[in-house]
């Protein structure tokens, strides 16, 4: 692991206001290792290089403690969770949650398999489907206190996606860019899927002028029984 210099990413890190110890240091850049050697059969990320990969992947994830105190509850599911992020990178920092990664294609569920295996991490479910048919199912509908999102769809499409798995008093949090216009055009689509106008936290990366915004929405009443609707629909025809 020494090859490796992690001083911008421990920097960072203590930026944030995280105080990691060696152990989990180790767990990211196993991570990053896996990541690139996966890459190469399957497409996880566009971003490779050492550097870059620890602050737009694991810090920009890890930036949700701007917005949110991850200590307060117990149970995530992330949505679309690609190659883990932010799902996988939180987990390793908050070993406490109870995480469900549910993805669309199963190689990618695979290979967050892998990893957890690798670093050795519990209390995981790994879901591979659709989050339409999933946020039906009666096992993860309304059940989570926290449904995460990044780089998935615009925030209309994404609401239906993710509010449907969220219990009442729990919150749906999409990692985003410059999203005024899309927060804009989603704001029926809160309200009729069961939650509260949203709070926006805007910020820069620790070390960087990255712009990112964290949208939290707040679920203060039950999704109605007609969403999500059937597969593909929320991407073709968003709430408007």
């Amino acid at each position: 692991m020494s090859d490796y210099n992690t001083s911008v990413f421990e920097a960072s890190l203590c930026e944030l206001g995280f105080k990691p110890d060696s152990d989990v240091i180790d767990k990211y850049i196993t991570y990053y290792r896996l990541l690139t050697e996966w890459n190469q059969k399957i497409n996880l990320t566009a971003i490779t290089e050492f550097d870059e990969v620890f602050k737009k992947h694991f810090i920009d994830c890890l930036s949700i403690v701007k917005a949110f105190d991850l200590n307060k509850i117990n149970s995530l599911i992330d949505v679309g969770c690609g190659a883990g992020f932010p799902g996988l990178v939180l987990k390793i920092m908050y070993p406490h949650l109870s995480l469900t990664l549910l993805d669309s294609l199963n190689k990618r569920i695979n290979f967050l398999k892998l990893v957890a295996d690798e670093l050795n991490l519990t209390d995981i479910d790994f879901i591979h489907g659709r989050s339409e048919d999933f946020g039906r199912n009666s096992d993860y509908r309304e059940k989570f206190d926290v449904c995460t999102s990044r780089a998935v769809a615009n925030m209309s499409t994404l609401s239906e996606l993710c509010i449907p798995f969220v219990k009442v008093g729990g919150k749906f949090i999409a990692y985003k860019g410059d999203c005024l216009e899309e927060l804009n055009s989603s704001q029926n689509a809160l309200k009729i899927l069961g939650c509260d106008k949203p709070t926006v936290v805007s910020f820069n990366l620790p070390s960087s002028d990255m712009g990112r915004t964290i949208v939290l929405c707040d679920k203060i009443k039950p999704c109605p029984k007609t969403y999500p609707r059937k597969a593909g629909t929320p991407s073709k025809s968003p709430i408007s």
